[in-house]
């Protein structure tokens, strides 16, 4: 962590650390940098030196279910990245963090808490022309045993979402305003991804997860600004339960970082089925 990420006024600074910090530990072993992006070649073509490839598609993603991998998945991961339950993992990557933010929300279902954030991702490491390698690192594998996963404490599943609609709770849309309004049924570049109907969740805020970043340099907005988004302009309290969602829960992941470690939300989870589950249920609300 570095001098002006603690300055920012965040619950839990801890959780980010600088591109100084991490170009200072590319040789702790007590350290893993973990680079995860959306585009998965991006590693090949240079990454920070040391760092491995988790790759969200293969490694974070059972293959056959539309779910995460499993403990013993997971354990498997750990083992071939050379990672410990003491190991610090540092995660970074492309799309301002989306990705990095994403792998961090996984690690955390299988409570590996020892996990951090680079501030600014790829984007940052690259305008600061700081050092990238081609090298792919091989580490001694470990016996990493871990917990089984737990869902409840980051997590929000559909019948749960519905629930928490119906007592008007505190819903937020992360995706583009043409997503909101249903104008559009993708993000805009992208394909649409399965989705029947466009629109929102009844009740949901929109907060487009990148108003939460410096476009210049992808770090986070000190806490005060985010302060003035969430919890002024959007009137979100930190105290009640809160459920963010997107399109596959990339983009809420992010939302849910800055909400929970950055404004020190005490219940948020991302409802990772978003808008590719809910835009094809049958018998559920929508607005427009």
């Amino acid at each position: 962590m570095s001098d002006d990420i603690q300055s920012r006024g965040y619950a839990h600074p801890e959780v980010l650390v600088s591109t100084d910090w991490v170009q200072e530990h590319l040789n702790d072993p007590s350290v893993r940098i973990v680079e995860s992006n959306e585009d998965t070649l991006l590693y090949a073509s240079g990454h920070v030196p040391g760092a491995v490839h988790v790759d969200w598609t293969s490694d974070l993603n059972d293959q056959i279910r539309r779910d995460y991998i499993t403990r013993e998945g997971f354990e498997r991961l750990m083992s071939r990245i050379g990672a410990t339950r003491d190991t610090t993992v540092v995660f970074y990557g492309d799309k301002n963090n989306w990705w990095a933010c994403y792998a961090f929300w996984v690690f955390q279902l299988f409570r590996h808490t020892n996990a951090q954030v680079m501030d600014g991702g790829r984007l940052k490491w690259e305008k600061e022309k700081r050092p990238m390698t081609r090298d792919v690192p091989s580490y001694p594998p470990t016996r990493y045993e871990a917990p089984e996963r737990i869902d409840a404490n980051h997590r929000a599943f559909r019948d749960e979402v519905l629930a928490h609609m119906q007592s008007h709770g505190q819903l937020v849309d992360v995706r583009s305003p043409e997503e909101f309004s249903g104008a559009r049924m993708h993000m805009p570049d992208y394909p649409n991804e399965g989705a029947l109907r466009g629109g929102h969740i009844p009740g949901a805020r929109s907060v487009p997860w990148a108003r939460a970043v410096n476009p210049e340099d992808g770090t986070f907005k000190p806490a005060g600004e985010l302060k003035k988004i969430y919890c002024e302009e959007k009137q979100l309290a930190a105290s009640a339960p809160t459920i963010a969602y997107c399109r596959i829960g990339e983009r809420s992941s992010h939302t849910w970082f800055a909400l929970k470690y950055l404004l020190g939300f005490e219940h948020v989870r991302n409802y990772d089925g978003s808008w590719t589950e809910w835009g094809n249920l049958v018998n559920v609300p929508i607005e427009k």
